[in-house]
């Protein structure tokens, strides 16, 4: 699985205290289970509910196409809500 990100924003991420993680560490979101679903169609984008150092995130995603084929590009994240919580937790 191959990921892309905004470098720059994943810095501005990780120094905000309501993120506290950046897009690298955030990739760990895949490698346990998770939560997906389909969040808006222009662009498609997906939402991904899962365990990052402990904590519970939502991160935000497009499916992208290039010559190497298919990669994630990270959006954006943050840590998980109530409401997102409890979806992961029905859900899982």
């Amino acid at each position: 699985m191959r990921f892309h990100f905004d470098a720059t924003k994943s810095e501005r991420l990780r120094a905000n205290p309501k993120r506290g993680i950046g897009f690298e560490e955030a990739q760990e979101i895949f490698s346990k289970p998770y939560y997906l679903d389909h969040r808006s169609d222009v662009p498609e984008q997906y939402r991904a509910i899962g365990w990052v150092k402990g904590k519970l995130y939502t991160l935000i995603f497009e499916a992208r196409s290039d010559e190497e084929g298919e990669y994630y590009h990270l959006v954006t994240l943050w840590k998980a809500t109530r409401e997102e919580r409890q979806l992961y937790e029905s859900h899982s």
